[in-house]
């Protein structure tokens, strides 16, 4: 049988111009009147706002979390660890500071109540230049690490590679450290004659009087286990040749502290190694130290808190009744017949599906946007009320998760009325959506999945774009588990979701096409 097309009347320009924000006006009428509609965009709300905070209300151990609600924060505003032992004197004005490192050694946990001989990774040992003892103050500091070489490394979160290769007796490294004004630069040798420098750092308004000297410092260990990936207590121990002293330095004998007075979040000492200094025969030092001087990141190695997006997690539920409104919205239409006198009254179909999808994107992006503006200040104050950190963001993040998180919800909208207008059937084309977009999600950061399934399906499937949710750093000189499950996305912010609009552009341009060349 012949399928026949409904014929249109032509249209003129000025009716065409003239008649999008009718079609728009009507489209939104409809919508606002039918009361099951907005019952479920208000209840998309609701049960997003109530499954964040009920899923980011359990107690803290033992009935309160960390004491401080805060972290040290770095010359940029950044949370940070700074947690070290350092062996120091003070240098007023310019100076140098050159030492023979002649090891890196360490001790580790295993959780079976034994130890692991052996430095951790991004175990520490060097010299470092730190404008005070204070935790977050500004610092330049070159080092060797235990599988990375030699560094530079200065305010947390900037670091040069140097040399490769690991310290030991038969071959150890020479450091220098060398002050001018607010500038520093580091270098390194192996024979104390040919120097190569490693890098340089500028720290602006550097106060004239510093601490200087030695440190050690160790993360946690990273263990794989049968039962997932975990982190256990780490030291490190490096031994120091004589230091070689020029310019304004102090007189008189080194002193020892464990900066943060701890090992902070990132590290811990085990139960037979803390953290000290010992002089050694010629002037030299051994010291031992654990925790980090780096940027705070996320995952098992943040300690008890929460991020930003946490407290979102509700988002997921909110889009399965956005998603089931943006398809019924065309779908009911269709079942009904109603869309055959849409179709009369307004003869332009692409016009009509544009209406649709502003109405539709509109009113869920006004609900995402509302629902972060709400739960995250209050799930933010209910985590600080009970003890636990806060992982901290700038103000322009917390906006760009927010404004993203309605920008999110207004392309779910647009991909699922663009799928039902395709497939014509609500039922099909709900399950479609929700299986490509909140399934995935799911799977990837419940950690069911290798880590290497859940970036795949988080880089190619609509659930991409969940990553405008994401707030946590990552740096490759930061020992810590950067997958799906502890918080971090394979995509950047935008790009992944730029997928999720690619995503539901491609489903809305299909659907018109497919409108415009078959009956109603």
């Amino acid at each position: 049988m012949t399928a026949t097309l409904t014929p249109r009347p032509p249209v003129t320009r000025r009716a065409e111009r003239s008649g999008f924000p009718r079609t728009l006006h009507a489209e939104w009428t409809k919508f606002r009147t039918v009361r099951g509609w907005v019952l479920a965009m208000a209840g998309a709300l609701l049960v997003t706002i109530v499954v964040g905070l009920l899923g980011t209300a359990a107690p803290a151990p033992g009935g309160r979390g960390v004491d401080s609600a805060s972290y040290p924060k770095g010359p940029g505003g950044e949370a940070v660890n700074d947690s070290f032992y350092f062996v120091h004197k003070t240098l007023t004005g310019d100076g140098t500071l050159t030492v023979p490192l002649r090891s890196l050694t360490g001790v580790a946990g295993t959780g079976t109540g034994r130890t692991a001989q052996g430095a951790q990774s991004w175990a520490k040992a060097g010299i470092i230049v730190k404008e005070s003892l204070a935790q977050g103050s500004p610092y330049a500091a070159v080092m060797a690490t235990g599988g990375h070489g030699v560094r530079m490394q200065y305010d947390y979160t900037h670091d040069t590679a140097g040399p490769s290769g690991k310290v030991s007796q038969e071959s150890p490294r020479w450091l220098r450290l060398v002050r001018s004004g607010d500038r520093l630069t580091g270098s390194t040798s192996t024979d104390g004659s040919r120097w190569t420098q490693v890098g340089h750092a500028t720290l602006p308004g550097l106060a004239r009087t510093v601490r200087a000297g030695l440190f050690a410092t160790s993360p946690e260990a990273k263990q794989d286990t049968s039962a997932g990936t975990g982190f256990s207590p780490a030291v490190a121990t490096g031994t120091f040749g004589r230091p070689g002293l020029t310019g304004g330095w102090s007189q008189g004998a080194w002193s020892g502290t464990q900066v943060g007075g701890d090992a902070g979040t990132s590290g811990s000492y085990t139960n037979t190694t803390k953290g000290g200094f010992t002089q050694t025969d010629g002037g030299g030092f051994s010291v031992t130290g654990a925790g980090d001087i780096a940027p705070v990141v996320g995952g098992p190695v943040m300690g008890v808190g929460f991020s930003v997006e946490n407290f979102l997690v509700g988002t997921f539920a909110g889009l399965v009744v956005v998603i089931a409104v943006g398809t019924v919205f065309i779908t009911g239409e269709y079942r009904s017949g109603l869309l055959r006198a849409t179709m009369a009254a307004t003869p332009l179909r692409g016009r009509v599906l544009a209406a649709k999808a502003l109405v539709t994107g509109g009113v869920a992006s006004t609900i995402g946007l509302a629902t972060a503006v709400v739960t995250i200040p209050l799930g933010e104050g209910s985590a600080r009320g009970r003890g636990f950190h806060v992982f901290p963001v700038t103000s322009a993040t917390e906006v760009r998760v927010m404004a993203g998180t309605g920008l999110l919800w207004a392309a779910t909208a647009v991909l699922a009325l663009g799928m039902g207008a395709l497939l014509r059937r609500s039922a099909t084309a709900v399950a479609l959506v929700i299986a490509s977009i909140v399934v995935p999600f799911l799977l990837a950061t419940s950690g069911v999945l290798p880590p290497g399934v859940s970036d795949w399906l988080l880089r190619v499937t609509p659930a991409a774009g969940f990553a405008i949710q994401q707030t946590l750093p990552q740096y490759a000189q930061v020992l810590s588990v950067y997958e799906p499950s502890t918080g971090y996305y394979p995509l950047a912010p935008w790009a992944g979701l730029a997928v999720l609009g690619g995503y539901a552009a491609l489903a809305f341009g299909w659907a018109v096409v497919r409108l415009r060349g078959r009956d109603v």
